[in-house]
């Protein structure tokens, strides 16, 4: 069973980081209350508490960070000709004159050339973007990207927002940055069985370069858990209950964190605002895969999915399905969609363009999404029609730069994530049995994360626990929940 236990520490402010998936954050607590800490300042405005945890480095090799790098990434690509070269990869020699079998005192005449490979090198690419970097601190076999010829460790890739986070937290805090704790799923991405040690590993060593000096991980979850039970019962004193009353409830509370890259459970019970963790569980399945999922479904068939694709060859028309699985990886991974606009893609949808016909308005569809790097666009509109459908029972998924608008219905979305909440109601029967409890047993269920907010994920807990779930601050709970557990110095030993 899992163990709960406390320590004091001489600071009197707790810090957490929430180093999410898709975009972190960062909160502090004093014991009374907790302030999330602006990480993207603005001038002359209100500056933003979540930062999307995204890496740009140039060709300088200079970084930037958080939606400075996204944009700049954007920009960059934006009707960007990509022209791979090829990437010499040895030397050879060519004999032009043979030695004379007369002449002792000749030589061969030999010239030494570059052997080259495939034409894999973007000579003109400005500058790489990063995202979802935390997917891969957990496989051991990803050791290095190359960015410009040069490799980069994993580990050097997230150091910069460390860096940044811990600068904020400096210019925010009113004594030295002490303690933090930094939030973890409950298993990191991987096929691994020690991924989360090598994860660990990765992450201790780049908060090192950051300058952290003292380091806690706690489980995204039990946080969670803790930022309600603070909510609950923190401020009991300045109410009419007696702290009596409050430190003698007690109950079962299930956590629900579905956030971008993971979705991970806990059960935990409490009396006021004392606590042992009886379970947690996790998997790999997050917000990122379900906006892929609905880009497949819904816009792939407006792109020339399952099209032919007919060219004269040698006389003879010759048709076939278009081989729309070439562009498909890079289309769902938009940092890298840049690298289709370049002749050996183009050339296959000049060719169904110029062929005419229906499919044709499909091709310049796609043609027009590569040449102006619209892929961003493209996920954010799905998840802005996401994020309505959590309110709504229909909306449009809108793409005004590439003619695109789809009526999106609840009935429909649903029907897409049909394996995934199979997934969830799977997960949920397991947690459960870890902390041999029945539903039954469960008092509050709290979900969080922002895709906790999908209507199905709702209807799916209220139908197993009802009149038991309440939401908690989606995107900034784990944060304040691990400032929290930071400043009572608790401990997660598994």
């Amino acid at each position: 069973m899992d163990k709960q236990t406390e320590r004091t520490y001489d600071a009197m402010i707790g810090v957490g980081i929430d180093f999410g998936t898709s975009n972190s954050a960062a909160a502090c607590y004093d014991g009374v209350s907790v302030q999330l800490i602006e990480l993207e300042p603005r001038q002359g405005g209100e500056g933003r508490d979540i930062m999307p945890t995204a890496t740009h480095i140039d060709r300088d090799l200079q970084t930037s960070i958080g939606e400075s790098a996204v944009e700049q990434y954007i920009e960059d690509n934006r009707d960007r000709i990509v022209e791979l070269t090829p990437e010499v990869i040895g030397k050879g020699q060519l004999l032009i004159n043979e030695a004379s079998a007369n002449d002792p005192q000749s030589q061969a005449d030999v010239a030494t050339q570059n052997v080259y490979g495939a034409a894999t090198i973007d000579r003109g690419m400005p500058g790489r973007l990063f995202r979802g970097v935390k997917r891969l601190l957990g496989n051991p076999g990803i050791k290095r990207l190359l960015v410009f010829d040069k490799p980069f460790r994993v580990v050097a890739l997230i150091t910069p927002i460390l860096l940044h986070i811990r600068q904020r937290l400096e210019i925010s805090l009113p004594e030295p940055l002490g303690n933090v704790h930094f939030g973890h799923p409950v298993l990191f991405e991987g096929n691994n069985e020690f991924r989360n040690d090598v994860a660990f590993a990765r992450l201790k060593e780049a908060t090192d370069y950051a300058g952290y000096q003292q380091l806690n991980f706690y489980p995204e979850p039990v946080a969670a858990t803790l930022s309600y039970l603070h909510d609950r019962f923190g401020s009991a004193s300045e109410s009419d209950l007696t702290v009596a009353a409050v430190s003698n409830e007690k109950g079962k509370v299930l956590t629900l964190d579905f956030g971008g890259g993971t979705l991970d459970l806990s059960v935990i019970e409490f009396q006021g605002l004392n606590f042992k963790v009886l379970s947690t569980a996790g998997l790999s399945l997050g917000g990122d895969h379900i906006d892929q999922l609905i880009f497949k479904e819904l816009l792939f068939p407006l792109l020339g999915k399952g099209e032919l694709w007919s060219r004269i060859r040698d006389g003879q028309l010759v048709e076939n399905e278009f081989p729309f699985d070439e562009f498909e990886d890079k289309l769902l991974n938009w940092a890298v969609t840049y690298t289709l606009n370049q002749n050996y893609y183009r050339a296959k949808l000049a060719e169904c363009i110029g062929a005419g016909g229906a499919a044709a308005a499909k091709f310049e569809r796609l043609d027009d999404l590569i040449t102006h790097n619209h892929s961003y666009l493209v996920f954010q509109a799905i998840k802005d029609a996401k994020a309505a459908l959590s309110s709504v029972e229909e909306t449009v998924l809108d793409v005004p730069e590439l003619d695109i608008s789809i009526p999106f219905n609840r009935s429909l979305f649903e029907k897409m994530m049909t394996g995934m909440l199979a997934e969830i109601d799977l997960l949920l029967d397991q947690v459960l049995a870890r902390a041999n409890c029945d539903a039954s047993d469960i008092d509050v269920v709290i979900r969080t994360g922002g895709s906790s907010q999908i209507a199905a994920v709702r209807r799916l807990l209220e139908s197993r626990f009802p009149d038991k779930v309440t939401e908690h601050d989606p995107f900034t709970s784990v944060a304040a929940g691990l400032a929290i557990a930071s400043y009572h110095g608790h401990e997660f030993a598994p």
